[in-house]
């Protein structure tokens, strides 16, 4: 069994992360130091020491759910019929579109992005593009991409692994604005008034 909104979001996660990859393999040459790589924080460290076999998890179920006809990992019968199938569709080519979105995200923040957060190390506040509406955009879309995967692979280890990512995006977004803050100070706390944490925040609303 080849199924095909499984193997569009393995191929999209794959990208994905790639892209990450190579980020911070550019970051490395550029500086010529782990930092912004490997985490310096306490906290991010340990965060990491989840995060790896999060991600290796996440790149690796959707290609098991589209291969295998049988057992934990693979798809069960119902998603594999109406309407289920359409949705699973749609999420698919959901997931292209965060995918593309991130890209346009992660060209925007340049030179800055970072893996983790340096202890310092100054870097530029970016608040044009996605980011002027939204502080995290990337960890939105990452989320985003996270949903439309438990409903193209809805099976129980896949839900497991998307609990766990959206709680260590949630972790990982406060512990930079904690960060940003002091880096950046009043500046970082206006941005904050203006902007949503993952949505455009609505007047008279702070998050």
């Amino acid at each position: 069994m080849n199924d095909g909104p499984a193997l569009v979001l393995a191929l999209t996660v794959w990208v994905y992360w790639f892209c990450v990859g190579a980020m911070s393999v550019r970051v490395r040459r550029r500086t010529r130091k782990l930092a912004g790589i490997v985490p310096s924080q306490r906290l991010e460290q340990w965060m990491g020491l989840v995060w790896v076999p999060v991600v290796l998890a996440w790149m690796v179920l959707p290609f098991l759910a589209a291969t295998r006809a049988g057992g934990p990992f693979a798809l069960p019968e119902p998603a594999l019929g109406a309407p289920w199938f359409g949705l699973r569709v749609a999420a698919a080519a959901l997931g292209l579109v965060c995918l593309g979105f991130s890209i346009q995200a992660w060209r925007r923040m340049g030179r800055n992005w970072r893996m983790a957060v340096s202890p310092g190390e100054r870097t530029e506040l970016v608040t044009g593009g996605p980011f002027a509406r939204v502080r995290h955009p990337i960890y939105a879309l990452s989320i985003a991409l996270m949903l439309c995967s438990v409903v193209i692979v809805p099976t129980a280890p896949m839900l497991g692994v998307a609990a766990v990512h959206v709680a260590l995006m949630l972790v990982k977004a406060r512990n930079e604005e904690r960060f940003l803050a002091g880096v950046h100070g009043a500046v970082y706390d206006d941005y904050c008034r203006r902007t949503g944490r993952f949505v455009p925040r609505r007047r008279g609303r702070t998050s």
